[in-house]
């Protein structure tokens, strides 16, 4: 569950966003279904109603504040697990052309089950990122890629910045004090060009980074490279 309607709508205007009543009922939905599936899929640690309403949705939503897709964008949120912030974007941002990636099936099976309750018409991919990111199906096909994923920032580059396309953006979910000057190398390769940086508070004083790159030109067709070549050197 989360909280109350107007306790849940005031979480939000003091960030600077607003909730409809059809939002927060979506909202609710996918908290009851995130719940009920997490003692058999393993989602999230985070259970508190009030912790589901900050560090997940509100967390999310707040894109739309710092780095706000363009109406109608394709959005792909690579490594998505539980459908953050793809999820809750998709339900403040009805235009958004929806995919949610994962590695792990059994995600994947639970983001089709919230897509097809809360009719959000989501596409729901089971792939690993680095083989979807070579798949011309996927490469260089959308506006914005998203991840909030505890990676260093040149790793996730490499795993999202092929999926979009040349004026489009990736943009990175990121803890306190991330050194995004340390991606300089890795955003270059790629074809990016770091935009933006945005930090922020949340209400219950946990602090947070938006890192916006920019898709200047295409990725260099060797990357992404496999998934242990990433890891054991990053760019």
């Amino acid at each position: 569950m989360i909280p109350p309607l107007q306790e849940f709508k005031g979480l939000f205007s003091d960030c600077g966003l607003s909730v409809s009543d059809e939002q927060y009922e979506k909202l609710r939905g996918y908290a009851e279904l995130l719940l009920e599936w997490n003692g058999r899929v393993n989602l999230t640690k985070i259970t508190a109603p009030c912790d589901i309403a900050v560090k997940h949705f509100l967390d999310s939503a707040l894109i739309l504040k710092y780095a706000a897709p363009p109406q109608c964008a394709a959005l792909i949120d690579v490594g998505t697990g539980a459908g953050f912030p793809g999820i809750p974007l998709k339900i403040f941002c009805e235009s958004l052309h929806l995919t949610l990636l994962d590695s792990q099936n059994k995600r994947v099976n639970f983001l089709k089950a919230v897509s097809d309750s809360l009719l959000l018409n989501a596409a729901c991919v089971h792939a690993r990122a680095e083989e979807a990111g070579r798949n011309p199906a996927f490469r260089e096909c959308y506006d914005i890629a998203t991840a909030r994923a505890v990676a260093p920032l040149p790793i996730l580059c490499e795993y999202c910045l092929p999926f979009v396309k040349i004026g489009g953006a990736f943009i990175a979910m990121k803890g306190p004090g991330e050194d995004y000057k340390a991606a300089q190398s890795s955003v270059d390769i790629l074809g990016g060009e770091i935009s933006k940086v945005c930090e922020y508070k949340l209400p219950d004083g946990g602090r947070r980074a938006i890192i916006v790159i920019s898709k200047v030109k295409p990725a260099p067709e060797k990357y992404p490279r496999s998934a242990a070549r990433i890891a054991r050197n990053p760019l």
